[in-house]
């Protein structure tokens, strides 16, 4: 998991390169760099935490992050908080209980579902559409459709850290079309969710860093 490492030194540090001094050009772009790995990262841990309950190893990491004065870091550190009380055991009942469940968990984390009010429709049919664009192939392992939103936010770290071959608008549209309309509804009903505990400061985190990725889109325009 690629979410909580330290970041490396960037290269061409001054004094050891061709050159002894770097343009503002260059340092800007190595400041966007680094924003849109810290980005990536966090789309990557929380597509971790919505598709499957954490492991030994994820709850460990999870449990060594030290948060910070930010939206962000405040709900990093309950996270970790949490991280560090809790079991793989009751973490995965927790997970079955919102996502799972006997017939259907609390939660369902479906672009259709949110926003059409049932699952497979179109909003899945425009997914599936846009991955066919972006030249993603369908994992056969994988069970669940492509609107679900850990697959959506794996795209999205994707695209972000360019992983994912595509065009610069790629990201800024994706999120606009399939996160936007109801990422931030669902990560407010996990917060708020019976069966939510350990899932609830994910839920906050989730909220948080949607409202930060619309505000910055919204700026790009």
């Amino acid at each position: 998991m690629r979410s909580g490492a330290p970041f490396s030194e960037p290269p061409g540090e001054v004094g050891f390169g061709v050159t002894d001094r770097i343009d503002e050009a260059a340092v800007a772009s190595l400041a966007l760099d680094e924003v849109d790995y810290l980005r990536a990262q966090q789309y990557d841990l929380l597509a971790v935490l919505l598709g499957r309950p954490p492991t030994a190893d994820l709850l460990r990491a999870l449990a060594g992050l030290s948060g910070g004065d930010s939206v962000l870091g405040r709900e990093v550190a309950a996270l970790a908080a949490l991280a560090r009380e809790t079991s793989v055991e009751a973490v995965e009942r927790e997970y079955f209980a919102l996502f799972v469940g006997v017939g259907r968990g609390e939660l369902l984390p479906y672009a259709s579902y949110y926003l059409t009010g049932f699952l497979n429709e179109r909003p899945l049919a425009r997914v599936r559409e846009d991955l066919s664009n972006l030249g993603i192939e369908r994992d056969p392992a994988t069970t669940e459709p492509e609107d679900h939103l850990a697959i959506l936010f794996d795209v999205m770290a994707g695209l972000t850290a360019g992983r994912l071959e595509a065009e610069p608008e790629a990201s800024r549209a994706f999120f606009l079309r399939h996160i936007a309309p109801w990422g931030e509804r669902f990560f407010t009903d996990l917060e708020r969710a019976k069966a939510a505990r350990f899932y609830r400061p994910v839920g906050a985190l989730g909220r948080a860093f949607l409202e930060i990725e619309a505000a910055a889109f919204a700026m790009d325009a």
